[in-house]
C-alpha cells in the first residue's frame, strides 16, 4: 500500500498547484467590474505540522491562503499526509463507523486537500471542495466532494455546477451522480436552522469497492470537475455590481457556513482532535460573517 498512498498524495498536491494557479489567474484576469482598483491577490504559503503527543514526526502539508484580493476575500487551498496513532476520541469515532482493528491497532495515514473559497462580490457563489484517501492497518477509503454555497442564488450557476460533477462521474457508474448528490444533501445540511448549507453538490466517505485504482480514478476525476464546475460561475458573475445590502446578503449566509463547520463538520473534528494545525483545519472559516 505504500506505494498507493505515495501515488495519492501526489495526486492532491498536483492538484493543489493547478486550483492555485487557476485563482491566482483569475486574479490577474478581473479587469473589468468592481474592485478593478485593488491590487491582485496573491497566495501566501506556510508549512503546517502535526503535533503528535511524543514530539515524533508525525507530517504536515502546505497552507496556501489569499486575502483581500480582487476576487478572492478569503480563499485557502490547504494540502496535508499526516500520519501516526489516533487519539482515544479518534480512535472511538473510527470504531463507530465500523473500521476493524482500529482498537488493537490505531495507526492511521492519511492525505489530501481541502478548499474553501469566500469572494469579495456577494454574486460570486463560496464554494467548498476536497478530496482525501484514509489508511489504518485494517482499511482504506477515499471520501470528499464539493458543493456550492451562494448567498444570491442563479439557477443556472447551480444547474452548471451539478452538470459538471455529473459529466465528470458518469464514465465511471451512472449511479455515482445521483448517489452523491443525495449524500451531499443530506451531509450539507444544518439541522438547528432546518435548511441546507448551500445548494449542494456532490459528497462520499468509506469509498472502499475493493479496488484500489477504481476508487482512486473515482476520486480523482472528483477533483478534476471542481475547475470546470466553478471559474466559469466566478468568470460570470465577478463583473456584476453590489452594494451594501448585497453584502449584508453574504455576511449573514456566512453565518449559515460558520456554524455549520464548527459544529457538524466531519474533516473539522477529525482535525482538531488529531491534533493537526489548528489554522489550517480553520481556514474554511470566513473572515467576516454576520448573525441577525
Amino acid at each position: 500500500m505504500d506505494a498507493e498512498k505515495a501515488r495519492a498524495s501526489a495526486w492532491f498536491r498536483e492538484l493543489r498547484d493547478q486550483i492555485v494557479a487557476a485563482f491566482e489567474g483569475l486574479e490577474d484576469s478581473h479587469a473589468a467590474g468592481p474592485l478593478t482598483d485593488m491590487a491582485t491577490g496573491r497566495f501566501e504559503v506556510t508549512e503546517t505540522k502535526r503535533h503528535s503527543d511524543d514530539g515524533s514526526d508525525a507530517g504536515g502539508g502546505l497552507m496556501s491562503v489569499m486575502r483581500g484580493g480582487r476576487v478572492f476575500e478569503k480563499v485557502g487551498v490547504n494540502v496535508s499526509t499526516v500520519y501516526g496513532t489516533l487519539g482515544t476520541a479518534a480512535q472511538k469515532a473510527m470504531a463507530a463507523r465500523g473500521v476493524p482493528g482500529i482498537a488493537e491497532n490505531p495507526q492511521f495515514w492519511a492525505s489530501g486537500i481541502s478548499l474553501v473559497a469566500h469572494m469579495q462580490n456577494p454574486n460570486c457563489p463560496a464554494v467548498h471542495m476536497n478530496t482525501r484517501m484514509f489508511w489504518t492497518p485494517g482499511a482504506w477509503w477515499f471520501g470528499g466532494g464539493s458543493d456550492l454555497n451562494p448567498c444570491i442564488e442563479f439557477d443556472e450557476d447551480t444547474a452548471h455546477f451539478h452538470a459538471t460533477q455529473k459529466a465528470h462521474l458518469d464514465p465511471h457508474d451512472e449511479a455515482h451522480y445521483p448517489r452523491l448528490k443525495a449524500w451531499a444533501d443530506e451531509y450539507f445540511y444544518i439541522p438547528h436552522r432546518s435548511r441546507a448549507r448551500g445548494v449542494g453538490g456532490i459528497f462520499m466517505d468509506d469509498q472502499n469497492s475493493g479496488d484500489w485504482e477504481a476508487d482512486f480514478a473515482l476520486t480523482q476525476d472528483i477533483g478534476r470537475a471542481f475547475l470546470p464546475a466553478y471559474l466559469p460561475l466566478v468568470e460570470k458573475r465577478r463583473v456584476m455590481p453590489f452594494g451594501a445590502a448585497e453584502k449584508d446578503v453574504q455576511l449573514v449566509h456566512r453565518g449559515l457556513y460558520a456554524e455549520y463547520n464548527l459544529v457538524y463538520d466531519r474533516g473539522t473534528k477529525f482535525g482538531l482532535a488529531t491534533g493537526h494545525d489548528a489554522n489550517a483545519v480553520l481556514m474554511s472559516l470566513p473572515p467576516l460573517a454576520k448573525w441577525v
